[in-house]
């Protein structure tokens, strides 16, 4: 006869065996989904004190060499988490270059859709005050993440500049000085392209009715001022400047330039330009040769372009150094109170012991 007592006992053992078996089951699965959780959804990122920070990864980075620029910036809490989260989402595949901005909380999934996505930020690229290309491709390589090298055998190629309307020797003109949100992997291509860009954004209907007023081009206006930049420092004189130039282009007269022969010869640093300094074989000679040289022989500076486009009205034709050393000049209308200046000038050099 069958024990009802015995098997209800029996029966109770096994479903609380069954319910801690349930229990236990989901302990483990609740332990597990908490861990998955906490690797998503959880904050993987320390700054410390800093309130950001900037990884770059560059073009044709693979998944480990990703991982390690984080484990050498030492703001990942947990790189094994993070490792598989990037596994997960199969971010080995769409790896985007570029510069990323880093927070403190942020968690692995946030950061990884971030990277995925190639919502990078842009970088404040500045250039000013350039002499040669090869200058100015060092300050860009020094910015971006293409390498100088790169940029100026781009800028030197003749067929790459011919859609912009630049050869080698006018391209430095394309490039307006200033301030502008760029990103960080541009090549030199895209680089080019942008700037070209803010070429013609700043080459507005105003500019470009002024400087066909004076008969002349873009780049002919950037040629004459770099001319006038390197001539003087002095903001409200170069108007007056541009404008003696402007008046010898008029009345066909050769520049002579002095900056022009520097430029020729290869020497920012000289002083004092010798008559031997005149005979130079270079079309860049403007004591040689009437009319512009081929091309800017510098970066021309904002001021500078709008002091030719904005060139002051008078008859002058002639200027020199003033021998005061005080960054100024004076002007002459004719040849006879322009030697006169010069001679004092020249006895200021002189006085000064500069003699090349």
């Amino acid at each position: 006869m069958i024990n009802l007592f015995r098997l209800e006992k029996l029966q109770s053992k096994k479903l609380r065996y069954a319910l801690i078996a349930i229990f236990i089951l989901f302990v483990v699965v609740g332990t597990v989904l908490l861990k998955y959780y906490r690797d998503i959804f959880s904050s993987n990122i320390d700054l410390g004190e800093k309130k950001e920070l900037f990884i770059q990864i560059p073009t044709g980075s693979d998944m480990q060499s990703v991982l390690h620029l984080f484990e050498e910036s030492h703001s990942v809490i947990n790189m094994s988490s993070l490792e598989w989260v990037m596994n997960k989402k199969n971010y080995g595949k769409s790896i985007k270059s570029g510069r990323y901005r880093l927070e403190s909380g942020t968690c692995n999934n946030d950061l990884v859709n971030v990277l995925r996505s190639g919502s990078q930020e842009p970088i404040k690229l500045t250039f000013n005050n350039t002499r040669t290309l090869e200058e100015f491709a060092g300050k860009i390589g020094n910015q971006i993440e293409a390498d100088s090298l790169s940029i100026l055998n781009f800028l030197k190629d003749a067929d790459n500049l011919k859609p912009y309307g630049f050869n080698c020797e006018t391209i430095i003109g394309l490039f307006i000085p200033n301030s502008y949100q760029v990103y960080w992997n541009m090549t030199p291509k895209s680089f080019t392209d942008r700037m070209y860009t803010e070429y013609v954004n700043f080459w507005n209907v105003d500019r470009m009715k002024k400087a066909s007023e004076l008969n002349l081009t873009p780049i002919e206006v950037s040629i004459l001022a770099s001319i006038v930049d390197e001539e003087t420092i002095k903001n409200d004189e170069k108007a007056r400047v541009a404008g003696v130039y402007v008046n010898r282009l008029k009345r066909g007269i050769k520049l002579d330039a002095d900056p022009t022969l520097k430029f020729a010869w290869g020497d920012f640093t000289m002083r004092r330009v010798l008559n031997i300094h005149k005979k130079i074989k270079s079309p860049y000679n403007t004591y040689r040769y009437a009319g512009l040289p081929p091309g800017p022989i510098r970066q021309a500076s904002v001021s500078g372009l709008d002091a030719v486009l904005n060139c002051e009205k008078h008859k002058f034709i002639y200027f020199c150094a003033s021998p005061k050393f005080n960054g100024y000049h004076v002007f002459a209308r004719t040849l006879r109170e322009h030697n006169k200046n010069a001679s004092r000038y020249q006895r200021a050099l002189n006085l000064q012991r500069i003699f090349k």
